[in-house]
């Protein structure tokens, strides 16, 4: 269990304010005892427990995960961190408050009953603060445990909805596929040669949530020359993606359910077919990816009204991975639609 340095200044600091609060409460049950030497006996009690617990704990293997060591192990090291306290602490206090001039020679705090009330008080503190830091540290265990479950969770739907977005394009593509094959041999060997390199690079990316955005817009070019086979010159493109955003990381399969929507919407119900132009942006901290088309719009009687299958799920990726820092904008004209996605650069 490696030591955090930074922690354990924290911790120290935290003791030795816990030290000076148990001589100010002592001092008001004993005022005749200067307040200075109960300062400094509290400061070096405290802290020689405080060594002994915090740093002993990282010697015992049950608290590599936990922090605290389970069952009796923490016990016992709360046990001898109390007993070095109250007589290995309390000689290095006497001699640090003899240095500071604080008490004589043959000071009175060396008398047995004051012994015992020391002792006594320094089991109460040291038993209060060492319950403090367990809390501390199973408080702190359990939210992490919380947030690696919130994370595995939130990967695992994002997973699930990648799963469900491949067959519907997939099925889409061998649909088309098989069309072409009766009609056109050779376009249709083209189309499966685009589909085995759009396939090669969809299984590239499963293995990971999110990719470079160069490796996006790839993908798009491979199922845009699907399409651009099937549907011949009836069919146009762009892709505009600057270079210093080509290595931003995405969602893998952000854009290919709105170039889909823009295909099969816009421009398959429209007899002369259109125009697909995807481009990349960055305003300020924010990535834009916008996807607009020129198919029939709202001039075919009917417009999506953003609620589909694709966009939905590319809604709920963006709510998993961004929260309220990413949005989808979807609407609709007499010229096209136009689907505009915003997000975070990271």
């Amino acid at each position: 269990m490696r030591i955090h340095w930074p922690t354990k200044l924290q911790h120290f600091l935290q003791a030795a304010a816990f030290s000076v609060l148990v001589a100010t409460v002592q001092q008001a049950f004993l005022p005749a005892e200067p307040y200075g030497t109960n300062v400094v006996f509290s400061l070096v009690i405290g802290t020689t427990i405080w060594a002994v617990v915090d740093l002993g704990r990282h010697r015992v293997p049950s608290a590599a995960e936990t922090g605290w060591p389970a069952g009796w192990h923490g016990i016992a090291l709360v046990a001898v961190g109390i007993l070095t306290g109250i007589f290995l602490g309390h000689w290095l206090g006497e001699l640090a408050a003899r240095a500071l001039g604080l008490i004589p020679a043959n000071p009175r705090l060396r008398r047995g009953d004051d012994l015992r009330i020391a002792g006594l008080i320094t089991l109460v503190a040291g038993v209060v603060a060492s319950y403090w830091f367990y809390a501390r540290n199973k408080s702190g265990y359990l939210l992490r445990k919380m947030r690696e479950a919130t994370e595995h969770a939130t990967e695992a739907r994002l997973k699930l909805l990648e799963a469900q977005l491949e067959p519907h394009m997939l099925f889409n593509t061998l649909a088309n596929l098989r069309a072409l094959i009766a009609v056109d041999p050779q376009r249709a060997q083209e189309m499966l040669d685009h589909m085995i390199d759009y396939l090669r690079a969809t299984l590239d990316g499963s293995r990971a949530t999110t990719h470079a955005l160069e490796a996006e817009f790839e993908r798009l070019h491979d199922y845009l020359e699907l399409m651009a086979i099937r549907m011949g010159p009836r069919l146009a493109y762009a892709l505009e993606l600057p270079r210093e955003l080509q290595a931003t990381r995405v969602p893998t399969l952000l854009l290919q359910p709105l170039v889909e929507n823009s295909i099969q919407h816009g421009l398959e119900p429209k007899v002369r077919g259109g125009r697909v132009d995807v481009r990349a942006q960055r305003e300020g901290d924010q990535l834009v990816l916008e996807v607009t088309d020129t198919g029939v719009g709202t001039a075919g009687g009917a417009c999506p009204d953003g609620s589909g299958f694709g966009l939905q799920q590319i809604r709920d990726r963006l709510q998993a991975l961004y929260g309220d820092r990413g949005r989808l904008d979807f609407r609709c004209d007499a010229e096209g639609a136009q689907a505009r996605i915003a997000l975070p650069i990271a």
